[in-house]
């Protein structure tokens, strides 16, 4: 296990908490995923995908770099670091989403 696993298993936890945390403050059956430069949403996704999505998506990419750099070695460089920029990242835009679900109620 690669020491920036344990960033990325402490961010899977963060997005966990923060979905039974904001889950039931918000109250639309949609939830705004990504607004334009006018600051208007842009499209919509249906609650409950809105707040889970993000785990398997991270899990997803997580598999993808380990897949990587398991099997083609010579040309992945830097995981680690790309393992913690998916979970610091990742984690912050999803807490971004729900805060911004939360205030629209």
């Amino acid at each position: 296990m690669l020491s920036a696993d344990y960033i990325f298993v402490a961010a899977i936890a963060l997005v966990i908490a923060c979905n039974f945390y904001f889950g039931p403050r918000i109250k639309r059956e949609r939830v705004a995923m990504q607004w334009g430069s006018d600051g208007k949403p842009t499209w919509y996704a249906p609650r409950l995908v809105a707040i889970w999505w993000m785990i398997p998506f991270m899990i997803a990419v997580r598999s993808v770099i380990w897949l990587a750099s398991m099997y083609d070695t010579k040309r992945v460089h830097g995981a680690e670091l790309g393992v913690v920029l998916l979970s610091v990242i990742s984690a912050a835009s999803h807490i971004f989403v729900l805060k911004m679900a939360g205030k629209a109620d």
